[in-house]
Protein backbone atom coordinates (compact mmCIF):
# COMPACT_ATOMS: atom_id res chain seq x y z
CA UNK A 1 0.00 0.00 0.00
CA UNK A 2 1.20 3.50 -0.75
CA UNK A 3 2.70 5.67 2.00
CA UNK A 4 0.22 8.48 2.51
CA UNK A 5 -0.28 11.09 5.15
CA UNK A 6 -3.57 9.43 6.12
CA UNK A 7 -4.34 12.01 8.78
CA UNK A 8 -3.99 14.96 6.36
CA UNK A 9 -5.94 13.10 3.68
CA UNK A 10 -8.74 12.27 6.13
CA UNK A 11 -8.97 15.89 7.29
CA UNK A 12 -9.37 17.14 3.71
CA UNK A 13 -12.07 14.58 2.94
CA UNK A 14 -13.94 15.27 6.20
CA UNK A 15 -13.75 19.05 5.70
CA UNK A 16 -15.26 18.82 2.21
CA UNK A 17 -18.03 16.44 3.34
CA UNK A 18 -19.01 18.69 6.26
CA UNK A 19 -18.95 21.80 4.06
CA UNK A 20 -21.37 20.06 1.68
CA UNK A 21 -23.68 19.04 4.55
CA UNK A 22 -22.80 15.36 4.17
CA UNK A 23 -21.73 12.57 6.48
CA UNK A 24 -18.37 11.01 5.70
CA UNK A 25 -19.17 7.34 6.18
CA UNK A 26 -15.74 5.93 5.33
CA UNK A 27 -12.78 6.29 3.01
CA UNK A 28 -10.14 3.82 1.92
CA UNK A 29 -7.33 3.26 -0.54
CA UNK A 30 -7.07 0.02 -2.50
CA UNK A 31 -4.79 -1.26 -5.21
CA UNK A 32 -1.14 -0.98 -6.15
CA UNK A 33 1.08 1.86 -4.96
CA UNK A 34 1.51 3.46 -8.40
CA UNK A 35 -2.13 3.35 -9.51
CA UNK A 36 -4.51 2.98 -6.58
CA UNK A 37 -8.15 3.87 -5.98
CA UNK A 38 -9.23 6.37 -3.31
CA UNK A 39 -12.82 5.48 -2.38
CA UNK A 40 -14.98 7.89 -0.43
CA UNK A 41 -18.42 6.94 0.87
CA UNK A 42 -20.79 9.78 1.79
CA UNK A 43 -24.38 9.91 3.00
CA UNK A 44 -27.14 12.26 4.09
CA UNK A 45 -30.77 11.87 5.15
CA UNK A 46 -32.74 10.85 2.09
CA UNK A 47 -29.61 9.60 0.33
CA UNK A 48 -26.94 11.25 -1.78
CA UNK A 49 -27.37 12.46 -5.33
CA UNK A 50 -25.06 12.31 -8.31
CA UNK A 51 -24.51 16.03 -7.74
CA UNK A 52 -23.36 15.42 -4.15
CA UNK A 53 -20.84 12.85 -5.34
CA UNK A 54 -19.63 15.16 -8.10
CA UNK A 55 -19.20 18.11 -5.73
CA UNK A 56 -17.16 16.05 -3.27
CA UNK A 57 -15.09 14.50 -6.06
CA UNK A 58 -14.28 17.88 -7.63
CA UNK A 59 -13.40 19.57 -4.35
CA UNK A 60 -11.37 16.70 -2.90
CA UNK A 61 -9.55 16.18 -6.21
CA UNK A 62 -8.64 19.86 -6.44
CA UNK A 63 -7.45 20.03 -2.82
CA UNK A 64 -5.36 16.87 -3.20
CA UNK A 65 -3.74 18.32 -6.31
CA UNK A 66 -3.01 21.63 -4.58
CA UNK A 67 -1.65 19.97 -1.40
CA UNK A 68 0.23 17.35 -3.50
CA UNK A 69 -0.60 14.65 -0.94
CA UNK A 70 -0.65 11.82 -3.48
CA UNK A 71 2.59 11.55 -5.46
CA UNK A 72 1.41 8.84 -7.86
CA UNK A 73 -1.51 8.22 -10.20
CA UNK A 74 -4.81 7.46 -8.52
CA UNK A 75 -8.50 7.11 -9.30
CA UNK A 76 -10.98 8.97 -7.10
CA UNK A 77 -14.37 7.32 -6.54
CA UNK A 78 -17.15 8.97 -4.51
CA UNK A 79 -20.43 7.18 -3.85
CA UNK A 80 -23.16 6.43 -1.37
CA UNK A 81 -22.50 3.58 1.06
CA UNK A 82 -25.27 1.55 -0.62
CA UNK A 83 -28.09 -0.44 0.93
CA UNK A 84 -25.68 -2.88 2.57
CA UNK A 85 -23.57 -0.06 3.99
CA UNK A 86 -20.61 -0.80 6.17
CA UNK A 87 -20.64 -0.03 9.86
CA UNK A 88 -17.32 1.62 10.74
CA UNK A 89 -17.84 3.77 13.82
CA UNK A 90 -19.22 3.02 17.26
CA UNK A 91 -22.05 5.46 16.53
CA UNK A 92 -23.05 3.33 13.49
CA UNK A 93 -23.79 0.38 15.78
CA UNK A 94 -26.21 2.54 17.76
CA UNK A 95 -27.71 4.36 14.79
CA UNK A 96 -28.59 1.15 12.96
CA UNK A 97 -29.81 -0.75 16.01
CA UNK A 98 -32.73 -2.96 14.96
CA UNK A 99 -31.25 -3.62 11.50
CA UNK A 100 -30.12 -7.00 10.24
CA UNK A 101 -26.33 -7.16 10.02
CA UNK A 102 -23.43 -9.37 8.99
CA UNK A 103 -20.38 -9.24 11.29
CA UNK A 104 -16.92 -10.75 10.91
CA UNK A 105 -14.49 -10.95 13.83
CA UNK A 106 -10.70 -11.15 13.98
CA UNK A 107 -10.83 -13.98 16.52
CA UNK A 108 -13.30 -16.88 16.70
CA UNK A 109 -16.05 -16.66 19.29
CA UNK A 110 -17.08 -20.19 20.27
CA UNK A 111 -15.39 -21.42 17.08
CA UNK A 112 -17.13 -18.95 14.78
CA UNK A 113 -15.92 -15.72 13.09
CA UNK A 114 -18.95 -14.79 10.93
CA UNK A 115 -22.32 -13.88 12.40
CA UNK A 116 -25.67 -12.70 11.09
CA UNK A 117 -28.56 -11.35 13.08
CA UNK A 118 -30.43 -8.35 14.43
CA UNK A 119 -28.22 -5.55 15.76
CA UNK A 120 -29.27 -4.59 19.28
CA UNK A 121 -26.78 -1.73 19.76
CA UNK A 122 -23.75 -1.20 21.99
CA UNK A 123 -23.32 -2.50 25.52
CA UNK A 124 -20.16 -1.02 26.98
CA UNK A 125 -17.30 -2.07 24.69
CA UNK A 126 -19.33 -4.76 22.94
CA UNK A 127 -21.82 -4.94 20.10
CA UNK A 128 -25.03 -6.68 21.13
CA UNK A 129 -26.44 -9.01 18.50
CA UNK A 130 -29.49 -11.28 18.39
CA UNK A 131 -27.58 -13.80 16.30
CA UNK A 132 -29.31 -16.25 13.99
CA UNK A 133 -29.27 -19.69 15.63
CA UNK A 134 -27.42 -18.43 18.71
CA UNK A 135 -29.67 -15.85 20.34
CA UNK A 136 -28.45 -12.81 22.24
CA UNK A 137 -24.66 -12.40 22.28
CA UNK A 138 -22.08 -9.69 22.75
CA UNK A 139 -19.15 -9.26 20.38
CA UNK A 140 -16.18 -7.18 21.59
CA UNK A 141 -16.10 -4.03 19.44
CA UNK A 142 -12.32 -4.27 19.04
CA UNK A 143 -12.63 -7.74 17.45
CA UNK A 144 -14.93 -6.61 14.63
CA UNK A 145 -13.02 -6.46 11.34
CA UNK A 146 -16.05 -6.01 9.10
CA UNK A 147 -19.73 -5.25 9.64
CA UNK A 148 -22.47 -4.47 7.13
CA UNK A 149 -26.19 -3.89 7.07
CA UNK A 150 -27.91 -6.91 5.53
CA UNK A 151 -30.63 -5.83 3.14
CA UNK A 152 -34.05 -7.32 3.95
CA UNK A 153 -36.28 -8.05 0.97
Amino acid sequence: MIELDREALGKIIERVAVREGLELVHWETVGPRNNFVLRIYIDKPGGVSHGDCGAVSNQVGTLLDVEDLIPNRYVLEVSSPGIERGLYKRADFERFSGSRVKVKTSEPIDGQRKFRGRLMGLVGDSVSLDADGRGQMEIPYGQIVKANIEYEF
